[in-house]
């Protein structure tokens, strides 16, 4: 854990990843402002925070200390217009709709320090769409953090058309002080992380409709052959397969047919079988956790 001077950072959204982004800043000595609409979200963001922080100090990783002056970096508001006033950096991680991202930027942008950068967590949509919406569209990047946050290190920096240097080389060094590895790519349709992810989990889910082989044996050739921390298919559960349907559709649509979804995907979803969140996806879960020999067969599809 660093200290860093106090600059601000505004955070918008206090779903999962933006817990885990606030919680990063907070972390490495940034005056985080957590931003929500909804109380009940920024209640249970700040819950959350605390308990990562209070695990943080049982594993040795951080001291008391350094956990509570973290958690008093965090600020949670409700109203962008006021957390917005003279901040240094603004990262929205509000859902993937290109009308609700542009609206955040722009309520934001005549309000934030007069050389902010504002950065947006999206993993599929247009960056410089986002940052026509300002009126300095040199300072919009992408900044595409990874689940779960305080875990993952790295973070996919995406240039639009108009993003300067400067702004890249800011982030960078932003990203160095709260701990994360980043990579620069420029915008193109699922950047190389969301793309090559779909790409694996859509052909595992091909080689499980054809009865290749079993969901489990599948997850186990990437962990144990590949090295891969989960298997594609239990990823899929935990990422949701409507969001890799949604995905898969727009590289579909965007960069042709080899990211055409699979038939089971489209079924799964039609089913309500999303994954984690819903207790069902590619295998069954009770209290969080996966049931073992759960996982789909071509037998039973």
């Amino acid at each position: 854990m660093s200290t860093h001077k106090k600059e601000t950072v505004v955070v918008v959204g206090a779903g999962l990843m933006g817990t885990g982004i606030a919680h990063g800043f907070a972390s490495s000595g940034y005056t985080t402002l957590l931003v929500d609409t909804q109380l009940d979200s920024l209640s249970k963001a700040k819950g959350n925070i605390e308990k990562i922080l209070n695990d943080g100090v049982k594993l040795g990783k951080v001291t008391a200390d350094q956990a509570q002056a973290a958690f008093a970096n965090l600020i949670t508001c409700a109203d962008l217009g006021e957390a917005a006033i003279g901040a240094n950096w603004l990262v929205e991680t509000v859902s993937e709709q290109l009308a609700v991202k542009k609206a955040i930027v722009t309520q934001a942008a005549p309000l934030l320090a007069p050389d902010a950068i504002i950065a947006t967590n999206t993993s599929a949509l247009s960056v410089t769409e986002i940052a026509a919406s300002v009126p300095h569209a040199d300072r919009v990047i992408g900044m595409h953090f990874f689940n779960p946050v305080h875990k993952m290190k790295l973070v996919e920096l995406v240039r639009g058309l108009a993003t300067s240097d400067d702004t890249v080389a800011r982030t960078r060094a932003l990203c160095d002080a709260i701990g994360k590895t980043s990579i620069v790519v420029n915008e193109s349709p699922g950047l190389t992380t969301s793309r090559m992810s779909a790409m694996l989990g859509n052909e595992a889910m091909y080689m499980l409709q054809e009865g290749i082989a079993s969901a489990e044996d599948i997850d186990t050739a990437l962990r144990m052959g590949f090295n891969h921390p989960m298997g594609p298919l239990e990823l899929g559960d935990l990422t949701g397969w409507d969001t890799r349907l949604s995905v898969l559709r727009y590289l579909h649509q965007t960069l042709g047919e080899k990211f055409r979804p699979c038939p089971l995907i489209i079924k799964m979803v039609a089913a309500g079988r999303l994954g984690r969140k819903t207790g069902h996806g590619v295998y069954r879960y009770e209290d969080g956790k996966q049931v073992p020999h759960s996982g789909l067969r071509a037998s039973a599809l």
